[in-house]
């Protein structure tokens, strides 16, 4: 095992604000906007992870869905997508710590490994969390919704949907584990292409209808891996949200889409 370290923020500054004032007041605005009436809590969260001048209000959907959760979760995994590091399996940072312009979320790394000892598709690998920003754009507001709870990052690369399943089933736990998969949907088509696909991407994932092609999800091995292990337990998604870059603050010519569901356990809330 590596030492303990603190991974240092990579996109503060360019995905979202690296002042601490501007980022807490970004996005406590993101979330009292995404505010709704009371609903169960959920067990798992699917939200994007683009700036968040273009997904920021999507995901605030999830989020303020899971506030209610503070003083009772205590712990979040997040997994997503490896955009930069060629992966195979599923890879935990070998940190301490992820900093953030908030602070520094703690990371229970050494509970995490061995949790996940027998899985032969887990590794350590801090280079494929070093830049990677599919988890860290979650922080900010996991900090500002959930407070001072543990984060387990996790980066998925080439994997089964039943490989990520098996992982988030290791890390299941109770009511006090939150499960949150960041993807994003499709990518740099025109506006009225993306609202096809992306309707059609949506659909399958309320019916727990996987696995979900690349082409239509970034992240869209975790997400397998969350539709499995939804399948499997009996979750019940809910659409919260879905947009595009052109909704909030992009060219309608070439859109990414995004999406927010919750997924709630029977018996929760």
């Amino acid at each position: 095992m590596p030492s303990p370290t603190l991974r240092e923020a990579a996109v503060a500054g360019s995905f979202y604000p690296r002042s601490a004032d501007v980022l807490r007041d970004t996005v406590d605005a993101l979330l009292a906007d995404a505010a709704s009436s009371p609903a169960p809590m959920p067990k798992a969260l699917v939200v994007p992870h683009a700036g968040y001048q273009y997904s920021g209000p999507v995901a605030a959907f999830a989020y303020a869905r899971a506030a209610q959760g503070r003083g009772l979760v205590e712990r979040v995994i997040v997994i997503g997508p490896s955009h930069r590091v060629p992966l195979r399996g599923i890879a935990l940072a070998g940190a301490q710590g992820f900093a953030t312009p908030l602070g520094v979320v703690r990371v229970p790394d050494d509970w995490a490994t061995d949790q996940l000892s027998t899985l032969p598709q887990v590794c350590v690998a801090p280079d494929a969390h070093r830049w990677e920003h599919s988890v860290e754009v979650q922080l900010p507001f996991i900090q500002r919704t959930l407070g001072d709870v543990e984060v387990v990052p996790l980066v998925a690369g080439e994997a089964t949907g039943d490989e990520v399943a098996d992982v988030l089933e290791a890390l299941w736990g109770g009511p006090e584990t939150l499960l949150v998969v960041s993807t994003d949907l499709s990518h740099y088509l025109p506006d009225s292409e993306a609202k096809l696909i992306d309707a059609a991407t949506v659909a399958k994932i309320a019916a727990l209808d996987g696995p979900i092609h690349h082409e239509y999800a970034c992240g869209a091995t975790p997400l397998n891996g969350l539709l499995v292990a939804a399948r499997r337990r009996a979750l019940r998604p809910t659409l919260l949200d879905l947009r595009n870059s052109s909704d909030t603050a992009g060219d309608p010519t070439s859109v990414v889409g995004y999406c927010a569901f919750a997924f709630e356990e029977d018996g929760r809330g």
